[in-house]
């Protein structure tokens, strides 16, 4: 075994025994990749996959400034009050053009960073945003495996970012700022559709903007047909610095998972996901194959050439590299 296995190596036992070494250990191997490293990922999660699913997955949204990590912070260190083991995760659209990920997560989060029952892990760096989607998928099963019970998943960035968290969840929470009237404006009709619940943030310093904040978001929501009959999106009003607002928000979390279970709702949202993820998985693997092969990697450059040139056409460019593929 090399010393770079050496380092990674990690058996599912330890993992599922809580051991928070080796689930950064196995994080670390599922995001490596190098093809050895993979192989050994893949096995580990299979390995694993039964001790996953038991846990509430929620994604967080929030328009920069609303006081997403302070709100996370918060939330969850009283949800390790109440004898949760929490664990936050971030999906940032940024790494999918720097390679890098998320800095400052400890910082920006001081209570639970020191928390012994809550793990912090920022997104890896891919390729692309599903490839971001996916590993942080994979993460979170590691964390459910190794017996976190809550995963937060936080939006860094904005757009894209929404939809991959709302994949990956079960409970979509939309945070927003007081004073909605021109903000009211600027919000996509889409992030309310994925909404589960809208909490409007800062009500300790705003009162009286929150609640009417509160009311427009309300009325927004009127007009859109709710994603599933059995629950209605509520609307609160949060501090996620005195933690106000916030033991009701976490009912409302239980109570629409009681509600789609009881449907089969939840069940089935879970396995479309699964679908999902598989397909994020087959596109990074063939991008990588785009970008490492080294036969594609001589081709390439000749038939983009061409179509400058204009000696190809893009569709029968794009019929080359699909059969170099061998698809």
């Amino acid at each position: 075994m090399t010393g770079g296995s050496q380092k990674t190596a990690v058996s599912a036992e330890t993992v599922a025994s809580g051991d928070r070494a080796a689930l950064a250990r196995a994080i670390t191997l599922m995001e490596s990749r190098r093809p050895d490293h993979r192989e050994a990922a893949r096995a580990l999660l299979q390995e694993l996959m039964p001790r996953t699913g038991k846990a509430v997955r929620i994604g967080i949204t929030g328009v920069p400034g609303v006081g997403k990590s302070t709100a996370i912070d918060t939330l969850g260190s009283m949800l390790t009050e109440k004898g949760h083991k929490v664990a936050v995760l971030a999906v940032d659209p940024s790494s999918t053009r720097t390679g890098g990920a998320i800095l400052g997560d400890k910082t920006r989060m001081a209570r639970l960073a020191v928390d012994p029952n809550a793990f912090i892990r920022p997104s890896p760096s891919s390729g692309t945003l599903g490839g971001v989607a996916a590993k942080t998928r994979e993460t979170m099963l590691l964390c459910e495996s190794a017996g976190f019970d809550v995963i937060l998943v936080e939006t860094v960035g904005v757009g894209q970012s929404e939809t991959a968290v709302a994949d990956l969840t079960d409970f979509f929470l939309v945070l927003m700022l007081p004073g909605a009237g021109d903000e009211l404006q600027g919000i996509k009709k889409g992030i309310l559709e994925l909404a589960d619940l809208i909490a409007v943030n800062k009500a300790d310093d705003a009162g009286a903007k929150a609640k009417a904040a509160a009311a427009e978001y309300k009325a927004a929501l009127h007009i859109l047909a709710p994603a599933s009959a059995t629950w209605t999106p509520p609307v609160l009003t949060v501090s996620g610095l005195t933690g106000q607002g916030l033991d009701e928000l976490w009912t409302k979390v239980l109570d629409h998972r009681k509600r789609l279970e009881a449907t089969g709702e939840l069940a089935a949202k879970r396995r479309d996901q699964d679908t999902k993820w598989m397909w994020a998985l087959v596109h990074e693997r063939l991008h990588e194959r785009l970008t490492h092969d080294p036969a594609l990697r001589q081709r390439v450059p000749e038939i983009e050439r061409a179509i400058a040139d204009g000696a190809l056409s893009p569709n029968a460019a794009a019929s080359e590299i699909v059969k170099l593929l061998g698809i």
